[in-house]
């Protein structure tokens, strides 16, 4: 057994990260209890599915930290799970501005603005599009294909595997590994693109509903199970991070991004938990907005 093999600060470290991944859990079943009481049914499901985030990243990298076999499974389990959450997080603010006719109502004279990241950061001369059902729809399309794709090329993936086709350290480019990761990092880009776009929408409106910081944390659990774990894995394939028998550089590279991701996961859920436990009070619809002003324009 894995116990079996660890020192005394080794067991201590492992029941810690152990801990911190079960109170994450019970963070998130209590927040869950408290949006299926307090929150409406229509934001119910996307609000329990952005804040599940955290804590299903943290339980697949304590799986995989006690059952080393199993990494390659978990890590696909938690890029397939927030796949579909970036997803959510789109539809999440949409939701927030009333659903997709009000958004259209609110914004109906408005333009989107495409040149944002990850995409478009530098292009500034891109003319801005104009909000209609269209342009939403393809907004949402951007975001869905990485839903849809992301756990089929998974599923390809651990088929090749089984067939040892694919190594997750052989970037060679014969091997699958390479083209593979190539492919899903142009259709993350392209997943992080409307997200980004519908944010820098929404933001100044949905600043009461506290959007930006919880833009902030999809953004650091984007990085940290993203760019982080990419970094990691570089170094340990490069063998800068030294083996030490008998784990090899890609073992250790893969616990350090474990217990790495069970600690920063733990603290997102807990700030996650004070940033969406909170009344979600429907927006003024445009037409009160528009007779307000037009009172306020109104001379004595």
């Amino acid at each position: 057994p894995l116990s079996a093999g660890l020192d005394l600060p080794g067991r201590f470290l492992f029941a810690i990260l152990t801990l911190m991944t079960l109170i994450a859990n019970l963070v998130f079943i209590e927040e869950a209890v408290y949006i299926y009481r307090k929150i409406p049914s229509s934001k119910r499901s996307i609000i329990i599915w952005v804040n599940a985030a955290a804590p299903v990243i943290a339980t697949t990298s304590c799986t995989g930290m006690w059952i080393p076999r199993s990494t390659m499974f978990t890590d696909f389990t938690a890029a397939v799970f927030f796949a579909i959450v970036i997803h959510k997080f789109l539809m999440m603010m949409i939701k927030d501005c009333g659903g997709q006719e009000l958004f259209l109502k609110r914004f109906e004279n408005g333009h989107f603005k495409i040149s944002t990241g990850p995409c478009c950061c530098c292009c500034l001369c891109l003319p801005r599009v104009r909000i209609t059902r269209r342009s939403l729809f393809w907004l949402k399309l951007g975001t869905l294909q990485f839903a849809f794709l992301r756990p089929v090329l998974m599923f390809l993936s651990i088929v090749l595997w089984t067939n040892g086709s694919y190594t997750l350290y052989n970037l060679s480019t014969k091997g699958a590994a390479i083209w593979i990761s190539c492919v899903v990092g142009v259709l993350t880009i392209i997943a992080l693109w409307p997200v980004a776009i519908m944010f820098q929408q929404v933001r100044t409106l949905l600043i009461c509903k506290k959007i930006i910081p919880k833009f902030a944390l999809y953004q650091f659990i984007l990085i940290l199970n993203h760019l982080q774990t990419s970094i990691i894995n570089i170094l340990a394939t490069r063998r800068i991070i030294p083996c030490a028998p008998p784990l090899s550089s890609s073992a250790r590279g893969a616990y350090m991004t474990q217990q790495l991701l069970i600690m920063e996961m733990f603290l997102i859920t807990l700030i996650s938990r004070v940033v969406y436990r909170r009344k979600y009070d429907d927006l003024e619809p445009p037409e009160c907005k528009a007779e307000e002003a037009g009172d306020n324009k109104q001379t004595p």
